[in-house]
């Protein structure tokens, strides 16, 4: 999700990796959940539909997932890391608003079995993260 850096003050949880893309990563056992960052769904505005690619799919890292629709544009969502799509959020079908409303919990677009168990060593940390939407 590539949005232009001009907004501070958004949540960045400590436990999560990120991208300069603006998604985010929480690791859980063979697993990786995916979504876009509070920064990018709020520079993005109102979430109006949510496309992502179907379950099965390989995908490389800096790969297209799908694409997020607001009432200010269409943006692509890239893969953090390769690997395989394992889940993505239903819910998002019917309930898009829960981008905005909870980026990091009900929100969360897909998840991922990585290609690389170490592959999330190369992505920022909060405090990175912070210094890019800061900057």
């Amino acid at each position: 999700m590539r949005v232009p850096l001009a907004l501070t003050g958004v949540q960045v949880p400590e436990e999560l990796h990120y991208t300069a893309d603006h998604e985010w990563v929480a690791a859980s056992g063979q697993t990786v959940r995916v979504g876009i960052t509070d920064y990018a769904q709020d520079a993005l505005g109102d979430v109006v539909f949510v496309d992502l690619l179907a379950v099965g799919v390989e995908v490389a890292a800096g790969g297209v997932l799908g694409e997020v629709e607001s009432t200010k544009s269409v943006s692509e969502v890239y893969a953090p890391v390769a690997g395989t799509i394992v889940s993505v959020n239903e819910a998002l079908s019917t309930a898009p608003e829960q981008v905005n409303g909870d980026p990091y919990g009900s929100g969360w677009l897909c998840e991922l079995a990585p290609a690389d168990p170490d592959a999330l060593q190369g992505l920022l940390d909060a405090a990175a993260y912070r210094r890019l939407v800061d900057s």
